[in-house]
């Protein structure tokens, strides 16, 4: 922060290694742009045309059962898969390679209506060891060498259906930002003969302004260097490279704080809050990959009410991010927030 109290700085990303630009003077920047109007809570329990629910069709015109918790299946549109077809030609500079993998979908529940953030703790745990199961099969799958776990919640990322669930794509590749961080993390090993998430978390704690939820086994927090206005990083304490390998008793504290992560952000504006979750994992061959921990990434495409963070000039077209918003006031707000959803707290 500069003398004059203007919160307009860059900050050092280290596991991206690069700057962002914090910019929070930018954030009270007159707008005539594109707004978005508040998201509506008011969804049945069951729908109809809905592919997702359950004894509905899909568009391979398989039905789904009528699952009572759970539900994983092959994506019917993969972008990778074991069919899969092998292109021709190509060469050194223009390559190509055939797209295999998995793809799969995992419906949280039959609740068309019920989000993760609305589930007791017992059934986000539930949900993470469903994906430990998944990591699992894509170790055995000898295409796959990336992991990519992700949910996409809220119309303004895209969403395609709103029934809670979240993806897992098995890659024949390792997911670019992935291994840049595996880079960083491996060189800051080499140096300090430490590991990079670790030092994040310990200076994290020790600074305590941007944390907002923590117990023995997880912290989550607006990292130092976010990029987006409420970008959170779960980070488990557990010192194990991937989600596959947590145990029982830390996965559930993990479940527990991404709970707590969720509640708050709804709460912040007392409405459904939208946002991409990601699961960074290390690669799925057997390399021990000690300077690396898997952790849990929230990026809300929003900045402030009806106000979206468009990636335009600066980081499309440059490569640079442009934060407007300042990461400790962020994590103030969400801090100050009630830990009992909206929804249930009347």
């Amino acid at each position: 922060m500069s003398e004059s109290g203007v919160k307009w700085e860059r900050r050092w990303h280290p596991l991206r290694r690069e700057w962002v630009v914090l910019a929070a003077h930018r954030q009270a920047r007159p707008w005539s742009g594109h707004t978005l109007p508040p998201c509506d809570e008011s969804v049945p329990g069951w729908v109809q045309d809905c592919y997702l629910c359950p004894r509905n069709a899909r568009v391979s015109g398989a039905f789904n059962p009528d699952y009572p918790d759970i539900f994983v299946f092959d994506n019917d549109h993969p972008c990778v898969g074991a069919a899969a077809p092998e292109p021709s030609g190509g060469d050194e500079l223009y390559r190509r390679a055939p797209a295999n993998g998995l793809s799969r979908v995992l419906c949280y529940g039959p609740e068309h209506n019920l989000r993760l953030c609305r589930m007791p703790v017992a059934r986000v745990d539930a949900l993470l060891a469903a994906l430990q199961q998944q990591v699992l099969d894509c170790r055995r799958d000898p295409d796959v060498q990336g992991i990519l776990i992700f949910e996409n919640n809220g119309e303004s990322v895209g969403v395609s259906n709103p029934h809670p669930h979240c993806q897992v794509y098995g890659l024949g590749f390792h997911p670019t930002d992935f291994g840049r961080e595996l880079i960083a993390c491996d060189e800051h090993r080499s140096a300090t003969g430490r590991v990079l998430l670790d030092d994040i978390v310990e200076r994290e704690v020790a600074d305590g302004d941007r944390v907002i939820a923590q117990n023995d086994f997880a912290v989550a927090f607006v990292p130092w260097f976010a990029r987006f206005a409420y970008e959170v990083y779960i980070v488990p304490r557990e010192p194990v490279a991937s989600i596959a390998d947590a145990s029982d008793r830390a996965r559930a504290g993990l479940a527990a704080v991404l709970r707590e992560v969720l509640i708050r952000f709804d709460n912040l504006w007392q409405q459904p809050f939208p946002y991409i979750m990601a699961i960074h994992e290390p690669p799925t061959d057997s390399g021990p990959y000690e300077s690396y921990r898997s952790f849990l990434a929230f990026t809300p495409p929003m900045r402030a009410p009806g106000l979206m963070k468009h990636l335009a000039g600066p980081e499309t077209g440059g490569g640079t991010f442009i934060a407007d918003t300042w990461p400790e006031d962020k994590a103030a707000e969400l801090r100050a927030v009630s830990t009992t959803h909206y929804l249930e707290s009347s």
